[in-house]
Order: structure tokens, then sequence, then C-alpha cells
């Protein structure tokens, strides 16, 4: 009789049979992919270069790039050099039709060059171009308007040049209908000049009209605005770097300017509400760039970084008009205040980027006004251990001279309390995110002690 095994004995079995199966296979493949590789054909190796075989160390474009480069700067060295040495030995009518002339030569032919695709040859020419119409317009200057204001007619002539450059450049900026194959029929140099001539005008009609110092920081700002509705919407990459380096520095200057515009002394209610309107067109102006981010010239995070400093900027705007209507005390809870209202204004219909900008910008607010509050706290902390030598002495007088033991309190101290009491609230209510949540608590329960601590003697 044959004897039939168990469902386990046999389910055993067929698992031992199937790994045999497996192991074999596995074997049986390895030597099927030895055999097809065998039987390829050996590839061809290549010779290896020579050991004193060196590669160029420049290529051949880069060469002559290079030397376009020199040849346009030594043009331009050659023109300034003609105006400003040669110029007397030629009568008005021979320097005007010699600078006109080589300036038309100059600019007419990047046209023809483009054409054949030699954009090297005409970006050089362009730039030489560009370098003599600085020259002509101190020609006519010299010439025809010598009694003229210096710097009233370099504000018109950069505003002339800024447009003829920028006139220039779109011109020859589309591509060109008869264009060999491959080639790029653009010209890139001018648009950018043309922005850089661009930061001038406004600033120097100020200076012309002698203005005072808000009006010209107003120029700046007025520039810089300027600069970054270029940066964030023209599509052309240099023009964009440029208009953001001239937004940075111009925007920076002007507020640096009106935040410091009475320096080591109090100011006068008009002079506060000049500053604090220059301070809201720079941070206005900030804001608006973080608006729309992510930009072609602006992304997520640079955009926070900006609101960031919009935010701050806005907030030492308000805290400055309310420092010359409040007494020395309020200065600190005024400016937490404009924090606390900066970001009870950003909602939900804000951008993320600024949205995140105007909470670090409260948030570092909040930082500042604690820190301005510490000493309060480690005074009535750690004030009344100096008491421990003298302990017989009686009793003291008040809360703070208990706490004091001698030591000075800080001057305008008796609004700490509602500035930590301020802060915390605001942790509490502000952070709803789940993972910075128990942080937040804790922090409040500790800004919650402190001012209980120093309230009696604040008051």
């Amino acid at each position: 009789m044959t004897q039939i095994p168990s469902p386990a004995e046999e389910l055993r079995l067929l698992d031992t049979e199937l790994r045999q199966l497996d192991a074999r296979r596995a074997v049986l493949l390895t030597r099927r992919a030895w055999l097809v590789h065998a039987l390829q054909p050996t590839p061809v190796r290549t010779a290896l270069p020579a050991p004193g075989v060196r590669r160029p160390e420049t290529s051949a474009p880069g060469v002559q790039n290079a030397l376009l480069l020199l040849g346009g700067i030594l043009l331009a060295v050659a023109a300034i050099a003609f105006t400003l040495v040669g110029w007397g030995h030629l009568g008005i009518a021979g320097r005007s039709l010699v600078l006109g002339a080589v300036t038309l030569a100059a600019l007419g032919a990047p046209v023809p060059l483009l054409r054949r695709g030699l954009r090297s040859t005409a970006e050089a020419l362009a730039g030489t171009g560009l370098v003599l119409t600085v020259l002509d317009a101190y020609a006519l200057y010299a010439v025809a308007l010598p009694r003229t204001d210096g710097v009233g007619y370099a504000a018109l002539a950069s505003t002339a040049l800024a447009a003829v450059w920028a006139a220039y450049g779109i011109a020859l900026g589309a591509p060109l209908r008869t264009v060999s194959p491959g080639a790029r029929a653009s010209l890139r140099l001018p648009l950018p000049a043309a922005v850089v001539a661009a930061q001038l005008p406004l600033l120097l009609w100020a200076a012309a009209a002698s203005a005072g110092a808000y009006a010209v920081t107003a120029a700046l700002l007025v520039t810089a605005a300027l600069d970054t509705a270029l940066a964030l919407r023209l599509p052309v990459r240099s023009v964009r770097a440029v208009a953001a380096v001239g937004a940075y520095g111009l925007g920076g200057w002007g507020t640096f300017a009106a935040a410091a515009g009475c320096p080591g002394r109090p100011c006068g209610p008009s002079a506060a509400a000049r500053a604090a309107a220059l301070l809201l067109l720079a941070a206005s102006i900030a804001l608006t760039a973080a608006w729309g981010a992510p930009k072609p010239g602006l992304t997520t995070n640079t955009a926070t970084g900006v609101a960031t400093v919009g935010g701050l900027i806005g907030v030492t705007a308000f805290g400055g008009l309310l420092r010359t209507s409040l007494p020395g005390e309020w200065t600190v809870p005024g400016h937490l205040a404009c924090a606390i209202a900066l970001l009870a204004v950003a909602g939900a219909g804000v951008p993320t980027p600024v949205r995140r900008g105007i909470a670090l910008a409260s948030g570092c607010v909040g930082a500042l006004a604690v820190a301005w509050a510490l000493p309060v706290v480690v005074i009535t902390l750690l004030g009344p251990a100096g008491r421990a030598g003298s302990a017989w002495s009686g009793a003291p007088e008040n809360a703070r001279d208990a706490v004091t033991n001698g030591l000075p309190w800080p001057a305008d101290a008796v609004t700490a309390p509602l500035v930590l009491a301020l802060v915390g609230a605001v942790l509490v209510v502000a952070v709803r995110a789940a993972a910075w949540r128990p942080y937040t608590l804790a922090c409040a329960l500790t800004l919650a002690w402190a001012t209980a601590l120093v309230l009696p003697a604040t008051l």
C-alpha cells in the first residue's frame, strides 16, 4: 500500500523541489549570460592621445571675444582721447561732423554684422557706439551749452541717453528676417546700458533743483521702485540682473537715509511724518515685489526675505510716528503694537511668501521687545539673592527695594510687564502649527511667569 502524506508534509516537499528548481535555473541563466558575452565580437579600442599632446587652454570663440572686447576698449579710449585732447584742432563744424559720423557708423555697423551672424563683432561696435553717444552729449555741452547748469544738463543727458539706448536695443533686439541659419540676431548690451543710465536722472534732477534730503531720498526710492518693476516684468535676464542690483542698492540707500532722518535727537511731528512716508514707500516697494512671487527674478525664499524686510520697515515707520506723540516708556510697546497690527493684517488672502515674511518681521520685533524687558526680569529674579548677607538689616521699604538691593532699576521699565504679556498672548493666538504648538505654549507660560514676577516691583 502507498502511504499518502499529510497536507503539511506534502507542502514541505513541494517547497523543497521548487527551491531546487530555482537554484538550477539561476545556474543555467548565469552560464547562458557568459556564453552570450563570449560570442560577442571584441570592441575595437580607440587609441589614447600621446602623452606629449596638450589640450588647448581656450576655445577659438573665447579668443575671438577677448580680442573684440580689447578692440572695443581701445576704440573707446581713442575716441575719448580725441574728444579731450585733439578737440581744439578742429572747428565747431568739423568736430560735430567727425563725432557724428563716427557715432552713426559705430551704431549702424551692427546691423549688417548681425545679418551675417557676427554677433561678437556687433556687440563690440555697439559698445563703442554707446560710449560715443556719451561723448556726443559732452561735446554738445562744451560747444553749444557751456553756460548751462552742469548737473541739470547731466540729468537731461542721462534721460535722453537712456531713452536712445533702450530704443536702439529694442530695434536690434528683435530677430532680423534675413539672418543666416543658426545665427542669433540680437544685441545684449544696449538694454542693460539703458537701465544703468536710467539710475541717474531723478537723483540728478533733485540735486540740480537744490532739493533737501527728503527729496533726494524720495528720488532714490522712486528709482528703486522703477528698477523693481523692470526686474519683475521684463523677460531679458541681463536687464533683470542690472535692475535688481539697482533696486537693492538704491532701495537700501534710500531706506537708511529715511530711517536716519533725525539721528541722535528727537524728531518733530512734521519731520517724523516725512520720514514715515518715505519708509512706507520703501516698505510698499518690498511688499509689492514679494507679492507676486515666485517670479523669474525672485524665488520664494527671496520673496520671503524681502517681505520680512518690508514688514520691519513698516513697523519702523509707524513706530517712529508713535514715538513723537507718546512718552519714552511707551516707545517699545508702540513698536510692538505696530508689529501685532501688521501680523493681524496678513490674513488668508495674502500670498504665502508675504504672510511668512510678515510673520518673521513681527517675530523679530517681539524678540527685540522681550530682550528689552529681559534686564528687569533678571534683576527681579537674581536681586534678592544679594540680601542673604544682610538678612538682619531690616525689611525693605517696598517691593522694588526688595528685588534691587542697591542695583540700578532700568529706565522706562514701567511697561515691561505689558510687553511680556503681549508677546505671550500673541504666541498663543498666532502660532497654530501642530509641530510648533508645544514650544509656543512653553514660551507663553515662561513669559506669563516673568510677567507675574516683575509686576510687583514694577508697580
